[in-house]
């Protein structure tokens, strides 16, 4: 054991040994309990309901394995390899399966099918620096598979098809030049497809494989039109998520062949649906959720209204997702779970009642008390109501030292769940502030669009006002307050810092956009049909220079006046390391505090074990540093 690691174990050693966090509550739990990876996932069921298929480890790689609910002693592991992880599968029918061992987008994609009875396996593809986008529904039709590649040019997807016994792959569809994403009918004819300049969308539909696709819709970039999958028996209409003439994303019923909405099947007034619920090898959709009600579902088939019943009274305070079912909903692979419980994994039987566990998320943390999220809202400056979360430390709910916790995006959001950087931080005695700003997801396009351009502007100030908000309702201490976040929730941090530093005690950025014109040079070859919706969204680093220069946190180093932790990944695809240098380098010259922690594998979230566990050591040491 070398010197460097001796001192790393005995550190932990004696972090695990403390009792007490700041200000003399309970247990100190270890950083690396918080971050645990469960040796199991994927769980995937047969569409007959008899097997169960998962990703386990061997020999220090993930694995296929089999878990024959039928026949228990046939339960198996199905492959061996030992240099790659296997990344992904799929069931392809009742006895096969596709998988991928592809370990980034810089390999060359290396696609097999393999059997589970005689474990024959043999490669669908050959090798190539290529990416793919699967067609739905993923599951075999006449012996083949349906999916895109990016073979011919890196920035368009062509169809293919791929023949499960091996015969070389068929181009059967040259993209024009804008194509998106295809789907296919219940017979397997690829009937519908998506276009997109990123400003505008259209839907095309074609009676058979034989005539040409025609526009049935046209939609501009703030609507959405989002095909889930097509109507059981029908080749002409289809279900999808539309807020098409309405604000929030509802549940429709759409005939593509017409061009022209059957029925609003079910909308949530509060906000937009999740793009969940529908069964692929049922053609159907089995429910619908939406984020602000804690992902609750509204169940439309009367089977699994049954069945969801049931599972809500196993678990009371809890949420349940469906991860899988069998093609007669007997079978289901669920995960319930809740801000305070990191989850766990069960197979249901409907029929037997039997209800598997599979594995844990964080066994860890299983039996530990977590801090639950509260929903808060108040009012921005100019009138806006902006949601927002409160994570409290234990009994701690007045004058806290505070961690604004910024989501990245912008174009995401926050949402009640667990998760366990909100739980270590308020285990170390730090209140954890999360705002939905304006531009964040789920609430509406009126609320997206209103975060348009205002990535220096009324975003920070949402971010800023809930900030005012805390210190008025006496819940944050004035002087004792942080902002952190990854990507745009780093570039908020950088901003502040910048900006704002009369209201926040420090900073702490990962991979945070400091260069807004570096942001649009590194936009990878596949995402360039997104550029223009980009401009829309944040601006046009050509056309609008003022602006980038405005809101850039590198042009404006010489105004941080609070401490800066700052992190980055040699691998960000949107932020540069050269960029990072530069302005840690300002900030050092002005003799602001900064620390500066780059990992070269890495991009904008840290994923080695090892780098994870420094990462939040770095925190949890600037942290009791600047918020004591």
């Amino acid at each position: 054991m070398n010197l460097k690691m001796f001192i790393f174990l005995i550190g932990l050693l004696v972090f695990a040994g403390s009792c007490k966090q700041q200000g003399g509550h309970e247990k100190i739990i270890p950083i690396e309990d918080f971050f645990v990876k469960p040796d199991k996932s994927q769980f995937k069921l047969s569409p007959d309901g008899s097997k169960i298929a998962y990703l386990g480890i061997h020999d220090h790689c993930k694995n296929i394995f089999i878990l024959d609910l039928a026949r228990p002693d046939s339960s198996k592991q199905l492959t061996y390899q030992s240099n790659y992880n296997v990344q992904w599968f799929f069931w392809a029918d009742d006895e096969q399966l596709v998988f991928s061992n592809t370990q980034s987008p810089a390999d060359s994609l290396r696609l097999f099918r393999i059997h589970v009875g005689t474990e024959e396996r043999h490669p669908l593809v050959d090798p190539a620096k290529v990416r793919l986008r699967w067609v739905a529904p993923l599951r075999s039709q006449n012996g083949s598979l349906v999916l895109g590649m990016n073979k011919r040019d890196s920035s368009l997807f062509d169809l293919y098809r791929v023949y499960m016994d091996g015969r070389p792959t068929q181009m059967i569809y040259k993209n024009p030049g804008n194509v998106v994403n295809w789907f296919a009918s219940p017979d397997g004819e690829i009937r519908l497809a998506l276009t997109s300049d990123s400003v505008q969308e259209s839907i095309l539909y074609r009676a058979s494989e034989a005539a040409p696709f025609k526009e049935v819709m046209r939609n501009d970039f703030e609507t959405a039109f989002i095909p889930m999958g097509f109507v059981k028996g029908s080749n002409t209409n289809i279900y999808a998520l539309s807020n098409d003439n309405r604000d929030k994303l509802s549940l429709v019923e759409y005939d593509a062949a017409n061009g022209k909405e059957v029925r609003n099947i079910y909308e949530d007034k509060l906000g937009d649906l999740n793009f969940e619920g529908y069964s692929s090898i049922r053609q159907e959709v089995l429910y619908t959720s939406s984020f602000v009600n804690r992902n609750q579902k509204n169940v439309l088939n009367p089977t699994l209204k049954e069945v969801y019943a049931v599972l809500k009274k196993k678990f009371p305070d809890m949420e349940i997702t469906f991860l899988d079912n069998d093609i007669n909903l007997n079978g289901f692979i669920i995960r319930a779970y809740s801000d305070v419980h990191p989850g766990e994994y069960y197979y249901y039987n409907k029929n037997s009642k039997e209800l598997k566990p599979l594995i844990a998320d964080n066994p860890k943390l299983k039996d530990l008390a977590m801090y639950p999220m509260e929903e808060v809202s108040y009012l921005s400056r100019d009138n806006r109501t902006i949601h927002a979360y409160v994570t409290y430390p234990s009994k701690q709910r007045k004058n806290s030292p505070v961690v604004v916790l910024v989501h990245d995006g912008p174009n995401r959001r926050t949402e009640w769940g667990f998760d366990p950087e909100v739980q270590f931080l308020a285990n170390r005695g730090y209140t954890v502030f999360q705002v939905n700003y304006r531009g964040s997801v789920g609430y509406g396009k009126d609320f997206w669009t209103a975060g348009f351009k205002e990535w220096g502007g009324k975003i920070q100030s949402d971010i800023t006002d809930g900030v005012a908000w805390l210190i008025h309702q006496g819940i944050a201490d004035k002087d004792r307050i942080a902002i952190m976040g990854a990507g745009f929730g780093g570039y908020s941090a950088l901003y502040a810092a910048a900006f704002n530093s009369t209201l926040y005690r420090c900073a702490i950025s990962s991979s945070g956009y400091s260069n807004m014109f570096t942001y649009f040079r590194e936009i990878p070859p596949h995402l360039k049909h997104y550029v223009q919706l980009y401009y829309r969204i944040i601006g046009n680093p050509a056309k609008e220079s003022e602006l980038f220069q405005a809101i850039s946190p590198i042009f404006h180093a010489d105004k941080v006046r609070i401490p800066v932790l700052y992190f980055q990944g040699g691998k960000d695809k949107f932020t540069s390391v050269t960029d990072a240098n530069q302005f840690v380098g300002k900030l050092k010259n002005n003799q602001i505090p900064v620390r500066y922690i780059f990992k070269k594998d890495e991009g904008k979230r840290f994923r080695n074990e090892e780098n994870v566990v420094e990462y939040y050591q770095e925190i949890e040491q600037f942290l009791a540093e600047y918020l004591k």
